[in-house]
């Protein structure tokens, strides 16, 4: 293993091992026989204080991989319970993966780095605690879609091949991601906590994440309700940004919500099609709880489990903890439901004062399923139809007459807004993009990736990192899959 001191300089932290012991365990990572950088993320690298150059080294490839521990670094594997499809498991953790420690980027702020693949923890389960490279490869330009789309996410610094096979349903390429996010903190968490080390250690994992996440909360009289305050605000708005670009999670397990509000793990996730609310890609989602059209709800579900870990926190008397909380959590829906209308008339260029705005978005998402319609394709092409420079999406109805009545109304909507049409068209096109990872592109770059051939996925990579601005032949990439793709399944990667 090279030496601490031959990594590149930059100091890492370790707040949460040493604030919260009990939750995570010490563990070193694999030592890959031989580690290869496949994709480098140098503006986030940058970002986080990295030099490029450093980084692509081989000091740098040690860091990324586990080859190495930078000083400061105390690698832990940390513990989390978590309900999965609504069964309670009370010991998950992770089992492949490790938080390395935390860094402060330029302005202050805190980042994990995670590494992914990093060989079995005790929390492996009888898992090889390896990952193959095209999951890793897939969360990163998933993840690096989402950033670009404005939606909280974690993010790939860095994506290795270890120089090792892994067995799953045939020999694949090993791989390790390097990952960044604000925390790592989930609901299972806190789930965790409750169940081994009760109300005391739940009260010192809710202060860490007040201090690193929800500082306001502690202003507040009862820290720990502004506490679930802030969360439920929080993942209100994230889960509405995922709907309205069309993104499924695909597991949407407690253990896979974080208390920072961004998206993590990035398993049998997927962008739809066609607009349909009972979409479903994952393999294992055999009841389709987890469909695009039941992300909110679950998402509240996700929360009151949340709640539940707080109560003895919230008021010494039970009934009246639980009052507080039913309360609080009771709003998630028409949070939920503010930001989902606010971003969905926004899309359609919109104002709040518009009366007939959420009949129209309504109305549209009907038509769009009614019709089979892709909901990408659709919402990017309105503008042209206010800008007077196309018929918008009506090409794409089997009956267009359908479209045409609505786009009456609409049309008879934005002559009511103030304002030029060309910035209502231009605001409108920063909220529908272009360019989402395309199911059927993404399984094609992967594919030729795990033969050796990166092309694709660079491509695609830098397609969907700037995702609401037009490239000219590269149509391709805006476009649904064929009749010939599918039926589409996705698998969580493990």
């Amino acid at each position: 293993m090279s030496s601490a001191a031959s990594a590149p300089r930059i100091a890492f932290d370790d707040l949460y091992a040493r604030e919260l012991d009990e939750l995570c365990v010490s563990w070193q990572p694999a030592t890959p026989p031989a580690p290869q950088l496949a994709v480098l993320n140098e503006r986030l690298g940058a970002e986080l204080g990295f030099d490029a150059e450093a980084l692509r080294g081989p000091d740098g490839v040690a860091l990324l991989t586990g080859a190495a521990v930078a000083a400061g670094s105390n690698p832990v594997a940390q513990a989390y319970a978590g309900h999965q499809f609504g069964f309670y498991a009370p010991s998950l953790g992770d089992g492949r993966a490790l938080l390395v420690g935390e860094l402060l980027d330029a302005r202050g702020a805190r980042w994990d780095l995670h590494l992914k693949g990093s060989g079995a923890t005790p929390f492996a389960r009888s898992g090889d605690g390896k990952a193959a490279l095209g999951p890793m490869l897939r969360e990163c330009l998933v993840g690096e879609a989402m950033h670009a789309l404005g939606i909280p996410t974690s993010r790939a610094l860095a994506v290795a091949v270890t120089g090792e096979a892994v067995a799953r349903e045939t020999l694949l390429p090993g791989a390790v991601l390097a990952r960044v996010a604000a925390s790592h903190v989930r609901v299972g968490t806190f789930q965790y906590a409750a169940t081994r080390g009760g109300p005391e250690l739940v009260r010192r994992l809710a202060d860490h994440v007040i201090a690193r996440h929800h500082p306001t909360a502690a202003e507040a009289d009862n820290p720990y309700l502004a506490l679930l305050d802030s969360v439920l605000a929080a993942q209100a708005s994230l889960i509405a940004r995922w709907m309205q670009v069309g993104f499924i999670h695909g597991v949407m397990n407690t253990d896979n919500m974080t208390i920072s509000g961004e998206t993590i793990d990035y398993g049998p996730c997927a962008f739809m099609d066609a607009f349909d609310p009972d979409t479903v890609f994952s393999s294992i989602d055999h009841g389709r709880r987890y469909a695009y059209g039941n992300q909110p709800a679950i998402a509240a579900w996700n929360l009151t489990r949340f709640a539940d870990t707080l109560l003895p926190l919230l008021d010494e008397d039970y009934d009246t903890a639980v009052g507080l909380a039913t309360e609080l959590v009771g709003s998630f829906a028409g949070r939920y439901d503010a930001r989902w209308r606010e971003g969905m008339r926004a899309k359609l260029g919109l104002a709040d004062t518009e009366p007939d705005a959420d009949g129209l978005v309504e109305d549209l998402l009907t038509l769009l399923r009614d019709q089979r319609v892709d909901f990408t394709c659709a919402l990017r092409a309105l503008s042209s139809a206010v800008r007077g420079t196309g018929p918008g999406p009506r090409s794409r109805f089997d009956d267009p007459a359908a479209y045409d009545r609505w786009a009456e109304r609409w049309q008879a909507a934005l002559a009511r807004e103030p304002g030029d049409a060309i910035a209502v068209a231009d605001a409108m096109d920063a909220r529908n993009p272009i360019y989402i990872p395309r199911n059927h592109l993404l399984e094609e770059a992967l594919a030729a990736a795990s033969v050796g051939d990166l092309a694709a996925f660079a491509e695609l990579l830098h397609i969907v990192s700037d995702p609401f601005v037009a490239r000219p032949g590269h149509e391709r990439y805006a476009e649904p899959a064929p009749d010939t793709f599918g039926p589409y399944q996705t698998f969580c990667g493990t």
